[in-house]
C-alpha cells in the first residue's frame, strides 16, 4: 500500500507527466493507492494561487483525488508526527512540518511514502520510502 506524496500527485497534471510515475501507478492495484489529507491541503492551496483556480481544482479532484483514497490526519497520525518531531529534534535533523504529517499518516497505517523529495522523507526512522521519478519502484 502507497501513500503518495504531492510531488508524485502533480505529475498526474503535468503536461508530459514522468512515465515512470505512470507506469508504477498504474502496475498497482488502484486500492492500493492512497493520499494524505495533508497533499490534499498542499494541492489545493497551490491550486487556489493560480490565475485558473476555478478551473485548476476541479481538475485535480476529478483526475487526482477520484483516484486514490485519501486517509485523515487523525490521532494516530498525530501522535506518529510527534514522534518523527522529537527524533528529527534530537538528531539534529529537522523536515517541514507538512512533511512529517505525511509521513505520521504513513507510519500510523503501515504505508509507503511515494515521493520525489526523498532527501526528507528518508530522514524518518522507521519509514518506508520510494521514488517513482527515477527507477520504477526502486526504493532509496
Amino acid at each position: 500500500m502507497y501513500l503518495l506524496d504531492t510531488s508524485i500527485l502533480s505529475e498526474f497534471v503535468r503536461r508530459q507527466p514522468n512515465p515512470l510515475v505512470v507506469a508504477c501507478a498504474t502496475a498497482v492495484p488502484a486500492a492500493s493507492l492512497a493520499t494524505s489529507a495533508i497533499c490534499v491541503m498542499e494541492l489545493r492551496y497551490g491550486a487556489m494561487r493560480r490565475p485558473d483556480a476555478s478551473v485548476f481544482w476541479p481538475r485535480l479532484e476529478r483526475e487526482i483525488l477520484t483516484r486514490v483514497r485519501v486517509e485523515p490526519f487523525d490521532d494516530a497520525a498525530a501522535r506518529k508526527t510527534g514522534d518523527i518531531l522529537a527524533a528529527l529534534e534530537a538528531s539534529r535533523l529537522t523536515i517541514a512540518v507538512e512533511d512529517s504529517q505525511i509521513a505520521g499518516t504513513a507510519l500510523a497505517r503501515g504505508l509507503v511514502v511515494v515521493t520525489a523529495n526523498t532527501r526528507h522523507f528518508t530522514r524518518v526512522p522507521g519509514l518506508a520510502v520510494e521514488d517513482w521519478t527515477k527507477d520504477s519502484r526502486r526504493a532509496t
